[in-house]
């Protein structure tokens, strides 16, 4: 499948949880919001109403991407995973070689959402780096800024 989006199977719940909030909830508070809203008067210098009816539309938006994405889900099986190679789904310790910091991610999938700031994508510099890595290795990430760090690879869970 050409447009085929890999990501755990957490991920893939999070995205239906949310579409499902979005689809019921929101929709609900912003048609309540929009109903308010008209009664305030004309429309055409309504603030409320334009406000209500833009959240609406990204509202809309969201859904109809959650819904595509869906469709093209493929769920990889922590069965499936070497446990000896970072991959989707792999908590991944690194050390900063320079400065010797040491750092636990997860890897997810780039259409997955999290809040969690120790998660990284497979699609940034440093989730694409290390992918199909083992403990051990080194690998040399290429920041945004240019500047070039190296990480050594501790351990894969």
């Amino acid at each position: 499948m050409a447009n085929e989006i890999v990501m755990t199977q957490e991920g893939y719940n999070d995205l239906v949880k949310e579409l499902n909030e979005l689809k019921t909830t929101r929709r609900a508070e912003i048609s309540e919001k929009i109903r308010i809203a008209r009664g305030f008067g004309d429309l055409s210098e309504n603030s409320e109403y334009d406000e209500a009816k833009n959240e609406q539309a990204i509202v809309e938006a969201r859904i109809l991407t959650l819904e595509n994405q869906l469709k093209n889900v493929k769920i990889i099986e922590k069965s499936q995973l070497d446990k000896g190679t970072v991959s989707l789904g792999s908590f991944v310790t690194i050390r900063d070689v320079e400065f010797g910091d040491e750092l636990t991610y997860r890897i997810i999938s780039s259409v997955e959402s999290s809040n969690d700031m120790s998660t990284i994508t497979d699609e940034s510099p440093v989730g694409k780096a290390l992918l199909g890595h083992k403990a051990g290795d080194s690998v040399m990430v290429t920041v945004p800024s240019g500047a070039k760090i190296e990480y050594q690879i501790i351990k894969i869970e």
